[in-house]
């Protein structure tokens, strides 16, 4: 981590909910939280973008392409 940061703002609401979440676990602050959870969410969003098709999904359209004769 660079050590910049930007503010975001979250309903009061939320925010409580989260500072209940939190008691008594390894998470200093709601921020610390919301960090670690988007962090997650942005990698799991990542992961399915990279991976589009199966394996097996690859060679079937493989083999498509090549009985309509573009392979």
């Amino acid at each position: 981590m660079n050590g910049e940061y930007t503010t975001v703002s979250i309903p009061k609401p939320l925010y409580e909910r989260i500072k209940n979440i939190i008691k008594d676990t390894g998470f200093t602050s709601v921020s610390s939280f919301v960090i670690y959870v988007l962090r997650e969410v942005v990698a799991s969003y990542e992961q399915e973008k990279i991976e589009v098709f199966s394996e097996e999904e690859k060679k079937a359209i493989i083999e498509k392409l090549r009985k309509l004769g573009y392979i």
